[in-house]
């Protein structure tokens, strides 16, 4: 890795003080993946990153460091920022905070990127945010190497999901029990029944628990306060 990287298309994840004036700032990129980066004098009120450092916006930035912990050289703008508010803000949130958790230092997912930028667009258009958080959401787990196997779901069959062995035959008469019908819609992106998308978000989630561990999602627990109504976040 060069000591210097310059003009790197990015977004902030998420920031946190550093120090006295400083913080520590977790970015999206698209060539590098996740980098994490000191940005110093941030939280200063004449600081030039104050104002441009801000989740969902369009940024160029570049960095120097060699080790896994880098030191911001520049930022700016190169497009408005994506403005979402009430539970499209915490969809937004909670995209950020799983790619936060989620991801390794300096491991490059360009198509992810991609699918990061849908995913805001689809929240700031408001139309189906649903179907764009599953959407995401399996793109994400394809790019940590942790899919489906629906091939294994045969038709008129159920099953319940292990996180560590796959689908398992089961029951219709078991609670965790899946009808193969609506897993093969998930495997195909067809999410136009409503009882497709109900089975697809809680599959998703328990793979993301799995993968999270004890670890909590703050974003997760502002929906739960705020009781966003079901089926609009994550």
């Amino acid at each position: 890795m060069a000591f210097q990287v310059d003009a790197q298309a990015a977004y902030v994840l998420h920031s946190r003080p550093y120090r006295d004036t400083s913080a520590l700032v977790d970015f999206f990129t698209l060539e590098n993946g996740k980098v994490s980066a000191v940005v110093k004098g941030a939280r200063n009120p004449r600081s030039k990153f104050r104002a441009v450092l801000q989740p969902f916006t369009p940024l160029q930035i570049s960095w120097r460091g060699r080790q896994e912990l880098k030191t911001l050289i520049s930022a700016e703008a190169v497009a408005a920022p994506v403005f979402l508010s009430g539970s499209t803000l915490l969809c937004g949130l909670y995209v950020n905070e799983l790619l936060e958790r989620l991801l390794q230092n300096i491991d490059p997912h360009p198509r992810l990127y991609v699918y990061y930028q849908y995913v805001l667009n689809e929240l700031l258009e408001g139309t189906d945010i649903e179907v764009a958080l599953r959407v995401f959401e399996r793109q994400l787990l394809q790019q940590l190497g942790y899919d489906f196997d629906f091939s294994r779901c045969l038709p008129e069959r159920h099953y319940y999901y292990h996180p560590e062995q796959g689908f398992c035959q089961t029951s219709p008469m078991n609670k965790a029990a899946l009808p193969a019908d609506l897993l093969q819609a998930i495997g195909r992106e067809d999410y136009n029944q409503v009882a497709v998308r109900k089975v697809a978000k809680r599959l998703m989630r328990q793979v993301f628990d799995h993968l999270l561990g004890h670890q909590r999602l703050r974003s997760r627990e502002l929906f739960t306060k705020i009781r966003t109504p079901a089926g609009s976040g994550s």
